[in-house]
């Protein structure tokens, strides 16, 4: 007979999730810059994000996990001391730099394929060869510049130059590896030659692709616990689907993972997977949850995959930003809120810098969870801590 297939709770499912993730960790912890280093390392990295209602994802995601958390720390491993760089996954984040080579891959299969695409030519325009040509003398020649170094440029008989082309330029060469980012200045990307940047990195040699898929299959399955393999190769977009059921099938045989069910939150059915062998006992040995409320930004880790939040935390969460305000559920950047394992609501907040004010503006709770004396007390003590962190006097909760 074959091997009965285990089945993993859904609170140990979720539990090494928030594990592997940095939130059952105690936050009280001192955030130094290595600290810092070794949570992203843990987590894989950190999703880059401009929008500022409240502050900026990559900060509320760090401060979510250490509350004396400050931005200088994470500037400092970007720009300073280059232990991070930053480039995509599934979008724009801040990458430990020692997986730099991992991104050469990405960086041939961009070049082969953006030139053709229509978006891409829209913006660069009839001669593309002439404007990357361009923008990458410039930055030979003269180092770091931005999108704006480049604003009401003439070119022979081209006339003005608006941004456009350039910034698709700049794009270009740094999706392809020949640029990196050297730093930022008002969230404005400062691009320089990567070998200039990350000189050692640059050098390094590509991994072969069997290195590359192994290296995004291992890496990703010890970040989430339990994976599936549509999880696994969402997890860095690196690879394909067919490519982690390859590796998730030869890594089983090779006795260097486990097929598990994984019972579900919201009621659906158990959904096949894949663990390390000794999932039980890392479950077993994770710390209990911190006891108190935390705020998670719309992009945190355990919401990004939208559908595994709602199988294990039963928690169904959209994020609004980009819908129209008359058809918004609760509001343009929600937070939701974690409660020790739990994620138990949401809130609608706004910075008004000028004020020094925090305003509230929605306040949900999940069904059956009750606004206590306690829970009020936790929330309250939770805002205090953003208001620290995004230098507001006081906050305004209805």
């Amino acid at each position: 007979m074959p091997p009965t297939i285990p089945t993993v709770p859904t609170v140990t499912a979720r539990r090494l999730l928030l594990g592997a993730q940095g939130l059952l960790d105690d936050p009280r912890r001192k955030a130094t810059v290595d600290a810092l280093y070794g949570l992203i390392e843990r987590m894989g990295f950190v999703q880059i994000d401009s929008i500022n209602v409240v502050e900026r994802a990559h900060h509320l995601i760090l401060a979510a996990r250490f509350q004396s958390y400050q931005p200088r720390l994470l500037e400092r491993l970007l720009e300073r001391q280059r232990r991070l760089f930053e480039h995509w996954t599934h979008d724009a984040s801040a990458i430990p730099t020692s997986w730099y080579p991992y991104w050469k891959i990405r960086f041939e299969r961009y070049r082969r394929r953006v030139l053709e695409h229509p978006w891409w030519m829209e913006r660069i325009g009839p001669e593309p060869e002439k404007v990357i040509g361009h923008v990458r003398e410039r930055v030979v020649q003269e180092g770091p510049l931005m999108t704006r170094d480049f604003e009401g440029e003439r070119t022979g008989e081209q006339g003005w130059w608006g941004w456009k082309p350039q910034k698709a330029a700049l794009e270009y060469l740094w999706r392809t590896g020949e640029l990196a980012i050297a730093g930022r200045s008002s969230f404005h990307k400062v691009y320089d030659l990567a070998e200039r940047v990350l000189p050692e990195e640059h050098a390094a040699p590509r991994p072969s692709d069997a290195e590359h898929l192994d290296w995004a299959c291992r890496t990703a399955l010890e970040r989430l616990g339990i994976a599936s393999p549509d999880e696994i190769a969402g997890f860095w977009a690196a690879i394909k689907l067919e490519e982690a059921r390859a590796w998730c099938a030869e890594a089983a045989q090779r006795g260097e993972i486990v097929p598990v069910q994984v019972e579900t939150a919201d009621g659906s059915k158990p959904r096949a997977s894949w663990a390390v062998p000794d999932w039980e006992s890392r479950a077993a040995s994770l710390p209990p949850a911190p006891p108190r409320i935390r705020l998670l930004a719309p992009f945190d880790p355990i919401l990004r995959d939208r559908k595994r939040t709602l199988r294990l935390f039963s928690f169904d969460y959209r994020f609004e930003a980009f819908v129209p305000g008359q058809h918004r559920k609760h509001g343009y950047y929600v937070l939701p809120i974690l409660e020790g394992e739990r994620l138990i609501g949401r809130l609608d907040p706004k910075l008004h810098r000028e004020k020094g004010l925090l305003e509230v503006k929605g306040l949900w709770w999940e069904p059956k969870v009750k606004e206590t004396k306690g829970r009020r007390a936790a929330l309250e003590a939770a805002l205090d801590r953003l208001c620290r962190l995004t230098g507001a006097e006081r906050w305004d909760l209805p």
